[in-house]
């Protein structure tokens, strides 16, 4: 499909200082047409969207065209990294992409960018760097900082750009990340959008009186300033010199940018929780008018009227073609929630000699291989560097492979999460140690909404490896000990992989790196020092995808994970020597994307079917297990399915209470004799 020819004014979508420096009416005018383009084209959209055209809702820039289009015209394209909000559309237009691609967008049609999974304007184009955003808008902060020092590690002299509300301004990720940022002298250009209102509530209603946003920055250490959005043109220079002297000298700068509700917070919004006078006052003061005028009385009049109607001729030539696009087609959806399954990676065929170790050393050793083989690698997470990590999993990769690629974090998880997956959306491949799995829930929105989702509603891909040390028997208690698989895989898009053994673990990782999605690696604490292994380099190590088949049996299927395997295999034996019962047992180790085709063979065979598993017994995983197994083989089935599970408490923390509360050997040998009756 060709779409309307572009005007001329707009084949440019670059400006640099010496253009502002010499003050040329062509530089000028691109300035103007790219802001009318989006001041125009928003005000179509929200028309359409009250004509029913639009669904959903629509969210609009007018009042932040004057910092938003200067912004992207100076920023360097070919290099940088930039999240636009819900009023960025001007830099969406700027950034790349014909009008007609946003107004597709918008249409949700089927030639729409994010083929219509993904609202009007949380479109981004991760090829380019441009981040999609989620409505977290605070989150975003740290991703654009990630992908930022992706492209600084690469070699690239880039600059990220990340916009926030004067409301979003209070969540902790945007603390978080400028501490990030400072700690790591991050060439990150940090701005408030600070139009009076978050929503409904002012910022009277947010802040301490007299506080000024700007300052906060101070307190990281990082320059801030004040930024009045009512003069175009020196705002264009006052970001074009922060621009070039960030890059040069790369550090965070904080903005703290005026800018004016001309409309309300999306087009359902009335805006009757404005002041009176306030909404003309706004009006009054917005800057496009005052440009224009400027302009008028540089060059004239006609001129700029005549660019005007090329601009309103293109724009509905574009809306024309755009509603003549067909409507999306649902078929397909769900094979696209997983980027599409990534080549081996060239591995070297080491260690060839079995080295016997526990899993712990295991992991360590395929950290020391990935941090040896693949330059696009790094670890980072809480106490991983000097001290090697809370259960010493990382100890000596510092002093192997220095700070850059083995990172101690800040405690901020959500934070250093997001910041892993803009390391991941741009070019690297970060793995991430949480201290507990536990603490993961700080993250659950980085995690479970933006890297789960990330290739469906956008295609771009997020290779992320997230190591969580998980489960209890160890007496920590209930924020040390939790099993959270059940909680994070119900967020579709994220893989998960569980290993029992201390081979399975090394092949896991391994497994787990190549991938181009988000991989939960589940670690048990219990399993990390207990027992040891020959592991050695594995050519079929992707197969930890897959069930393995730990005990042959023909009386009943058993399916566990993680550290249940071993008391699976020991509570199988005891019923061979006791009951002359023999088990199929299964170690699922991938617990998604769930392969349960063995195992439904295995099930065809037995006819009865035991589910073991350490977390607790509603909501857990066990009971996801269950119901697809039967929903398919019910007609098989001999008897009704037995779970094994630890009881609805939280974590208990005494030995005695913990061992009453986690399912063991002799408590699962019981409920085992029990149902087979």
């Amino acid at each position: 499909m060709s779409f309307p020819a572009l005007p001329a004014i707009l084949a440019s979508r670059d400006l640099r200082l010496s253009d502002l420096e010499q003050r040329t009416a062509d530089s000028l005018l691109r300035i103007y047409a790219w802001m009318q383009l989006a001041r125009t084209a928003d005000n179509r959209i929200l028309d359409l969207f009250r004509q029913g055209l639009i669904k959903g809702t629509v969210t609009g820039g007018q009042g932040n065209e004057g910092l938003i289009v200067p912004l992207a015209l100076l920023a360097d394209k070919a290099v940088d990294v930039v999240s636009f909000t819900h009023r960025g559309f001007g830099g969406h237009l700027v950034w790349g992409g014909h009008l007609c691609e946003h107004l597709n967008q918008y249409f949700a049609n089927a030639a729409s960018p994010t083929r219509a999974r993904e609202g009007n304007i949380h479109h981004g184009d991760p090829a380019h760097r441009s981040l999609p955003m989620i409505s977290h808008l605070g989150a975003m902060c740290s991703t654009v900082a990630g992908g930022t020092d992706s492209q600084r590690r690469a070699g690239h002299s880039a600059v990220g750009f990340t916009f926030f509300g004067d409301g979003s301004s209070s969540t902790g990720d945007v603390h978080e990340t400028l501490n990030l940022a400072a700690l790591l002298s991050l060439p990150v250009i940090f701005i408030i959008e600070n139009n009076g209102y978050a929503y409904s509530t002012p910022v009277s209603e947010q802040h301490a009186e007299h506080a000024e946003l700007w300052q906060r920055g101070i307190g990281y250490g990082i320059a801030a300033a004040r930024l009045d959005c009512s003069d175009t043109e020196k705002v264009a220079r006052t970001l074009a010199a922060a621009i070039e002297d960030v890059r040069a000298h790369p550090r965070p700068l904080l903005f703290e940018a005026r800018t004016w509700r001309l409309r309300g917070h999306a087009a359902y919004d009335t805006c009757d929780y404005l002041k009176a006078g306030e909404s003309e006052r706004f009006f009054a003061e917005e800057p496009l008018p005052k440009f224009r005028a400027k302009l008028v009385a540089q060059c004239g009049a006609a001129r700029i009227d005549e660019l005007d109607r090329e601009l309103n001729a293109f724009i509905e030539a574009c809306i024309k073609l755009s509603l003549a696009t067909p409507r999306p087609d649902p078929r397909g959806m769900e094979l696209d929630l997983y980027a599409p399954e990534a080549p081996a990676l060239p591995w070297r065929a080491e260690p060839a000699a079995p080295a016997t170790l526990n899993m712990a050393q295991a992991i360590n050793l395929g950290l020391r291989k990935i941090l040896t083989e693949r330059a696009e690698s790094l670890v980072l997470g809480e106490d991983i560097a000097t001290y090697g990590g809370a259960f010493k999993v990382t100890e000596g990769l510092l002093a192997d492979f220095g700070r850059p690629r083995v990172l101690n974090t800040p405690l901020a998880e959500s934070g250093f999460t997001g910041y892993a997956i803009g390391l991941a959306a741009v070019g690297h491949r970060p793995i991430v140690e949480y201290q507990f799995a536990d603490f993961v829930t700080e993250a659950v929105t980085q995690i479970g909404l933006n890297a789960a989702t990330f290739h469906f509603r956008s295609g771009g891909k997020i290779p992320l490896v997230l190591r969580l040390p998980c489960g209890g028997g160890l007496t920590f208690g209930s924020f040390h000990s939790e099993e959270l698989e059940s909680t994070l895989l119900s967020f579709p898009g994220l893989k998960a992989l569980y290993p029992s053994t201390p081979q399975d673990a090394f092949n896991a990782l391994l497994a787990a790196y190549e991938d181009d999605n988000p991989v939960l690696l589940f670690e048990h604490k219990g399993l990390y020092r207990r027992g040891k292994q020959a592991v050695v380099w594995d050519p079929n190590y992707r197969a930890v995808w897959q069930p393995r088949c730990v005990r042959s049996g023909d009386y009943a299927t058993v399916v566990t994970y993680g550290e249940m395997t071993q008391l699976a295999e020991e509570v199988s034996d005891y019923f061979a020597g006791e009951y002359e019962r023999t088990f199929d047992v299964w170690d699922l180790r991938c617990l998604s994307p769930l392969r349960l085709e063995a195992i439904e063979a295995s099930l065809q065979r037995t006819h009865r079917l035991i589910v073991l598993h350490e977390g607790r017994r509603t909501h857990g995983f066990g009971a996801e297990l269950v119901a697809r197994l039967t929903e398919k083989l019910f007609f098989a089935l001999e008897a009704p399915p037995l779970r094994i599970a630890a009881l609805d408490l939280p974590v208990p923390f005494a030995p005695e209470l913990e061992q009453a509360y986690r399912p063991t050997r002799d408590k699962a040998i019981e409920q085992i004799a029990a149902w087979m009756g």
